[in-house]
C-alpha cells in the first residue's frame, strides 16, 4: 500500500511550516535535546529499527505511529516538517510508498540530512513488479540496519562501538526470524496456497514457502483503492470455497466491502486468517511483531 498525501493539505503544510522553520537551514543538523542524533522515520517500523541500533544515543521521530491509523488517510502537519528541518538522518521506505517525505523534506530546507531509502538499499528498486513493503523482507531490514549503523557511527564516533554491538544483536534476532521462516519452508506445508488482500506480507509468506494464489487484479485493485471486477472477485472467493488456500493474509488496517466479503468467505470455509499490518501494533517492537507474524503463519498451516 502507498501512503498518499492530499495535495491541498501538503501545500498548506509547506507554507505554514516554511514560516516556522525560516532561518533554521544553517543549523539543519542540530542535535536533538541532550546532544542526541535526530532521526526522523516515515513510519514507526523504520523508527523502531533505528532505535534498535541507536539506543539512547539518538532521538527518533516517527511520522506515522498510531496502530489504528489507516496509512491511506494519513495527513501531515507543520510539526512533521519542523522535525525534518532538524533531522540528521531521515529513513523512508521508498518505492512510491511514502513520497510525502521527500516533498516535505524539500520544504523543510534541510539539504544536509542523510536520507536512507529502504527500497533503494534493498536492491529491488529496478524490479518492474516491485512490492514496496520491504520491511517484511528480513535481508532488506538487515541491510538498512547496517546503513543506519554506518551513518550513526560517522555522526557520533564516540558511540560507534555501541552502535556496532546493537547492530550485531539485532542481526542475530533477524537470523532467528529467518530460521523460523526456513523451518516452515522445510515442513510438509511448503508449497501450500495462500490468499492475500494486499501484497503487504508477500516477502514473508514466500520465504515460508507459500504460494500466492490470489488473482493479481484483485490485490492490485484493493491496493490502489479501486473496485474489483465481479469476475475477479468470484475467482478470489472460489479460492476459499474450493479449499485452494491454507490461509488468508488480511491487512487489518484497511478494509472495504470487497475485502470484508473475502474475509467472510475465508471464515465460512474454515480457512485460517492471519492479520497483517503496516505499522507496529501497540506495545510491540519490530522484532516481537515479526515473531508474532511468523508464529501466526505457522499456526495457520497446522
Amino acid at each position: 500500500m502507498r501512503l498518499p498525501i492530499k495535495a491541498g493539505l501538503l501545500l498548506t503544510t509547506v507554507a505554514v511550516a516554511a514560516i516556522a522553520v525560516t532561518g533554521c537551514s544553517s543549523s539543519s543538523q542540530a542535535p536533538a535535546a541532550g546532544g542526541k542524533i535526530s532521526v526522523v522515520a516515515s513510519t514507526d517500523v523504520w523508527g523502531d529499527v533505528a532505535k534498535q541500533i541507536g539506543g539512547n544515543a539518538i532521538s527518533v521521530t516517527s511520522i506515522i505511529t498510531d496502530p489504528n491509523q489507516d496509512p491511506h488517510s494519513y495527513e501531515a502537519d507543520a510539526q512533521v516538517q519542523l522535525a525534518l528541518s532538524h533531522a540528521s538522518v531521515v529513513i523512508e521506505n521508498g518505492g512510491g510508498y511514502d513520497d510525502f517525505v521527500d516533498t516535505l523534506l524539500k520544504g523543510a530546507n534541510n539539504p544536509k540530512a542523510t536520507v536512507l531509502n529502504a527500497v533503494d538499499i534493498s536492491g529491488f528498486a529496478q524490479d518492474s513488479n516491485l512490492n514496496e513493503h520491504v520491511w517484511y523482507d528480513f535481508p532488506t531490514v538487515q541491510k538498512v540496519a547496517a546503513k543506519i549503523t554506518a551513518k550513526l557511527s560517522s555522526l557520533d564516533s564516540a558511540n560507534a562501538a555501541v552502535f556496532a554491538a546493537n547492530q550485531k544483536k539485532f542481526e542475530a534476532a533477524l537470523g532467528t526470524l529467518e530460521a523460523s521462516e526456513a523451518a516452515i519452508k522445510a515442513s510438509p506445508a511448503a508449497g501450500s496456497g495462500a490468499a492475500i488482500t494486499e501484497p503487504v506480507p508477500l516477502y514473508l509468506l514466500e520465504a515460508c514457502g507459500l504460494v500466492n494464489k490470489t488473482p493479481a487484479k484483485f490485490s492490485e485493485a484493493i491496493e490502489n483503492g479501486t473496485d474489483v471486477a465481479p469476475d475477479v472477485l468470484q475467482q478470489t472467493l472460489a479460492l476459499f470455497s474450493g479449499h485452494k488456500v491454507k490461509l488468508l493474509s488480511y491487512n487489518e488496517q484497511t478494509s472495504g466491502p470487497q475485502t470484508e466479503q473475502v474475509l467472510a468467505a475465508a471464515k465460512a470455509a474454515g480457512v485460517a486468517v492471519v492479520p497483517v499490518r503496516e505499522t507496529l501494533p501497540a506495545g510491540k517492537d519490530y522484532l516481537a511483531w515479526m515473531t508474532d507474524n511468523i508464529a501466526a503463519v505457522k499456526a495457520a498451516l497446522q
